[in-house]
């Protein structure tokens, strides 16, 4: 079985740029041991105006820019499959929206789903039957083997991208053939047409420097290659793929970055659906993302009915606004990293500070008994909500306090006591101020702008995209690490005697 080379690789896979799903069509078919079986479907009588603008004039917002006669149009073969295969009659069109041009002019309008009519809180937008819907359980075929491969080799995102991959290689003969073009389409792109940072080049990771999110890019891009090299398992082990793909290994059929831009994809558009089985829990589904709008407080979600995925909107809309939905409980940085884009208006957004007592310290065991009396972890991560900074400082002085304990004789007296009574005086506060003010202007210090410039570069208008949300993201960072500054400090202005030397504390907590 010949594996790919280097010059194959390299032509299929056209850099971060031009990430597609998956690799194009394989020009030869490979011989299959028998006919594919196709899923049963659930067949209804769609209405004209499924998802195109009816005709009905009053009820429609303009229509949406022209973007000149093509095959791709929202009359293309996506909508003709959903309907063929059963999608009921829904109360939205699809849309098209042009994005920046990135690539000299070749990229094309990005779709979203809009409220066909004017749509009132309660109503059912849309439903999508299972038999339209990619999970785990269509994907292996046994609900068990989902389990085994998920809880022990590999995440629901990488079977979902091998099963996708495998798919766009039969081209048009695969069932999936022109959901997978939708997906090919939008490249894992977000709704402000940026890929995951996952997909930049070493110079727009730069955009993220002093970011915490630059170091979980290189984290999670480790992840996904060993998970790449577990896939022979994940096709050795689910007897459905042996069956439909006999002759392609998957490290074999696929170099690592055509994985990785169909898990980055993937990642992109999957849904979470709740009270299903685990292996219906990740799911795509068409006309869900990226076609839907995500948003931090929205609460409207896709969720699991019957033999069908539908979505019931939270609010009213006028025809032709996109329809939104809730993307869960996300940091802007993950945002960012699943999506490629940032939510101003998060109400979930914040940084962590880590905390973690001295090992050295003799009394470490002691301090650590002492911790976790009080909830708290011998390396313990402080949460700093947007808004909430104040609150956070405070939160964090009794466990930095501790680190400046240096008598026995006081620490086996917090010990005897109940409750958060490490000592308080001037000396020990300011020591402890002095530190975590040291550590966030360190932090600051390591962006290589200041809050005031990136208020000017954004206020500019002109940055590129990728840019453009990286220094959104920092942005946002920084005005949560400037709070908390201006908290230790307002805690410093309010101590007795602020000229007071500090106490020495050769075991203080360290921060990270």
């Amino acid at each position: 079985m010949a594996s790919v080379s280097p010059a194959a690789a390299a032509a299929a896979v056209s850099g971060p740029h031009h990430a597609r799903l998956l690799p194009p069509s394989s020009p030869r078919r490979l011989p299959r041991p028998r006919p594919r079986p196709r899923p049963r479907l659930r067949l209804a009588a769609c209405h004209a105006d499924t998802l195109l603008p009816s005709s009905s004039s009053e009820a429609r917002a303009p229509p949406a820019p022209a973007v000149g006669p093509s095959a791709e149009s929202a009359t293309d073969c996506f909508v003709d499959w959903l309907r063929a295969r059963g999608l009921p009659p829904g109360k939205v069109d699809i849309r098209e929206r042009p994005v920046p041009c990135l690539r000299e002019g070749k990229d094309r309008p990005l779709r979203y789903v809009a409220a066909g009519d004017a749509l009132q809180a309660g109503d059912v937008a849309f439903e999508v039957p299972m038999s339209l819907v990619v999970t785990l359980e269509r994907v292996l075929g046994d609900e068990s083997v989902a389990e085994l491969l998920t809880n022990n080799k590999l995440s629901e995102l990488a079977c979902l991208a091998l099963y996708l991959m495998y798919e766009k290689k039969q081209g048009k003969d695969s069932y999936w053939y022109p959901y997978i073009k939708e997906l090919d389409r939008h490249r894992g792109r977000g709704q402000l047409a940026v890929e995951s940072p996952l997909l930049w080049t070493e110079s727009e990771l730069d955009y993220l420097t002093g970011s915490p999110l630059k170091d979980e890019v290189v984290a999670r891009d480790e992840a996904i290659r060993r998970e790449y090299n577990e896939l022979d398992t994940v096709w050795f082990m689910a007897g459905s793929l042996f069956q439909q793909y006999p002759f392609d290994i998957p490290t074999e059929a696929f170099p690592f970055e055509i994985f990785k831009q169909a898990f980055v994809a993937v990642q992109s558009c999957v849904v979470h659906l709740q009270k299903v089985s685990l292996a219906r829990r990740f799911a795509l589904v068409p006309l869900g993302p990226p076609l839907l709008t995500y948003k931090s407080n929205c609460k409207a979600m896709l969720t699991a009915d019957g033999d069908s995925v539908r979505l019931v909107v939270d609010r009213p809309y006028k025809a032709g606004e996109p329809i939104i939905v809730w993307c869960g409980p996300q940091t802007n940085s993950r945002l960012v990293l699943n999506y490629g884009f940032v939510d101003e208006d998060n109400p979930f957004d914040r940084i962590a500070i880590e905390a973690s007592l001295n090992t050295e310290d003799p009394q470490f065991q002691e301090k650590r008994m002492v911790a976790q009396r009080n909830g708290k972890l011998a390396i313990q991560n402080f949460n700093v909500y947007v808004g909430k900074e104040k609150e956070t400082v405070a939160e964090m002085l009794p466990y930095l306090r501790l680190g400046y304990i240096s008598e026995p004789d006081e620490m086996q007296s917090i010990l005897s006591s109940e409750g958060d009574t490490c000592p308080v005086s001037p000396c020990t506060e300011r020591a402890v101020l002095d530190q975590l003010v040291g550590y966030l202007e360190s932090r600051l210090a390591g962006y290589p702008t200041t809050l005031d410039e990136d208020e000017t570069t954004l206020a500019d208008g002109s940055l590129e995209p990728k840019k453009e949300v990286a220094t959104r993201l920092v942005r946002l960072e920084k005005k949560m690490l400037h709070a908390c500054l201006q908290a230790a400090n307002e805690f410093i202005n309010d101590l007795p005697d602020h000229t007071v030397s500090p106490c020495p504390a050769p075991y203080a907590p360290e921060l990270k």
